[in-house]
């Protein structure tokens, strides 16, 4: 396995890696939303704010830069060119970044491998905020790849005609989709036959310490808890939904990033930084009480906290990858076609006794 690889683009606080052990929740059947979770207005007003001030909102881009450097080496194991590439939920385009960078094979035997970005013909970029999917258009990574940038009305509609894109790659916007299903559809229509979609996003147990922080500190002070971190999917929950909508061939992982911050409030500036503040409809308007804030602090600290003083948050990448069908792809063997016994195997018996 490879050891984690922190690129130059980002910056302190210090990321770690860890892979996380399949967990499990208690999680409600994936279908159709009754409601909307998510208030898309107020999402898109917090993407905005933030991508205003430009130099804070690269500093906090280390999350979006990591998981997007860490989704495009996927693209390794796929042998062969992309004409037409979609990032869906573009961000600040850290993905069209990522794939410029120079020798992104981690193979040790190779002193140096090309850009991902030679094997991409042209780049769509898609995003609902204009202001950060236009943020860093001046810089020079745009000149090492061909890139146009599609501003969206929102990420659930997708207006683009079947059969488009020979790869669709978003990295860290899922988890702000309502219709999660409905999504991942129109993105199996857009892609060509035996097209591969390739996404990361937040996930499961995703700022579990700060989660029950807050709601041990508003317990304590409140009687009461509100939601102050938004819900995310279960990993359990993402390969049905890419096989509803018709994907082949799945693979589902999971990858945590662990950033040590030097106090919850610093890691709660960064999330409002980055635009990931909450957006639940229903929410409790106006900001944290000062008592629970503090008492939050106090309990993350005590239940959470690391040797030299720093608090740990953990954010679960759920990475998946599904293909569109088509005529030539491969296809799994019926069921009860095989003809040796895995339990004799395993044993190390004989398979034709």
């Amino acid at each position: 396995m490879r050891p984690p690889s922190l690129r130059p683009f980002i910056p302190r606080p210090a990321l770690r890696r860890r892979h996380a052990p399949w967990q499990g929740y208690a999680t409600a059947t994936p279908g159709p939303p009754a409601l909307q979770v998510f208030n898309l207005h107020t999402k898109f007003l917090q993407r905005e704010r933030a991508a205003q001030d430009v130099e804070m909102s690269r500093r906090v881009d280390y999350l979006r830069d990591e998981a997007a450097s860490r989704l495009v080496e996927r693209l390794l194991d796929i042998k062969r060119t992309f004409p037409h590439v979609l990032d869906l939920g573009a961000n600040a385009a850290n993905i069209a970044r990522a794939l410029t960078l120079p020798n992104p094979d981690p193979d040790p035997s190779k002193a140096s491998s090309p850009p991902l970005s030679t094997r991409i013909t042209h780049l769509t970029a898609a995003d609902s905020s204009p202001t950060l999917l236009h943020r860093d258009v001046s810089l020079p990574f745009n000149d090492l790849i061909s890139i146009t940038r599609d501003v969206l009305q929102d990420e659930e509609s997708l207006p683009y005609p079947a059969n488009t894109f020979d790869a669709v790659l978003s990295s860290f916007s899922l988890h702000w989709i309502n219709d999660l299903p409905s999504l991942l559809s129109q993105v199996n229509n857009i892609l060509k036959p035996d097209a591969p979609f390739i996404a990361a996003m937040l996930g499961g147990d995703s700022l579990y310490e700060l989660r029950t922080s807050l709601q041990l500190a508003e317990m304590d002070r409140r009687g009461g808890m509100s939601t102050h971190v938004s819900p995310l999917a279960d990993v359990r929950d993402v390969g049905g939904l890419l096989q509803r909508a018709g994907f082949k061939m799945l693979t589902v992982d999971v990858d945590d990033i662990i950033v040590d911050y030097p106090t919850s409030f610093a890691l709660m500036t960064d999330l409002q930084a980055m635009g990931e503040s909450n957006a639940v409809l229903g929410r409790e308007m106006g900001g944290i009480r000062r008592d629970v804030l503090v008492a939050g602090e106090a309990i993350y600290r005590e239940l959470h906290g690391n040797e030299d003083g720093s608090l740990p948050a953990t954010f679960r990448l759920i990475y998946m990858i599904g293909w569109k069908e088509g005529p030539n792809q491969e296809k799994p063997l019926p069921r009860g076609s095989g003809q040796a016994n895995l339990k004799e195997l395993l044993e190390g018996g004989d398979q034709n006794s």
